[in-house]
């Protein structure tokens, strides 16, 4: 029943900025926690940033201090403001929605993923 949707990728130069947004849909209960990961070549997939209803947030320190996220509950939307950006960005960002208030590993529903491109 739940659908998750990204939005917001796209080709960018570097030091640039892209917003990323995540909606879901449907569903018996309130999503209380969206998320983004994203994989890079020869990593593992890494959980970039996450964010509860109750405003409750998680940053990788790979990016902290470049991304912040927030949200929108009555949208039940996410957004990951992405600034600063460098190649090493470069990915498929997949959004994550969870029913439990779960900052660490939300899992439950799952995007298709938006492709981030950074390059001159």
């Amino acid at each position: 029943q739940v659908r998750v949707v990204e939005s917001g990728g796209g080709l960018v130069q570097p030091g640039g900025s892209l917003r990323l947004s995540c909606a879901a849909s449907g569903g018996r209960f309130a999503i209380n926690t969206m998320g983004w990961y994203r994989q890079l070549p020869g990593k593992q997939r890494e959980l970039v940033a996450a964010i509860t209803s109750g405003g409750s947030s998680y940053i990788a320190d790979s990016v902290k201090g470049r991304f912040t996220v927030s949200r929108d509950n009555s949208k039940y939307t996410g957004y990951l403001q992405m600034n600063n950006l460098k190649p090493e960005d470069t990915a498929v960002y997949v959004c994550a929605a969870d029913e439990d208030y779960d900052l660490n590993h939300p899992d439950d529903y799952w995007g298709q993923g938006t492709q981030v491109t950074v390059s001159a």
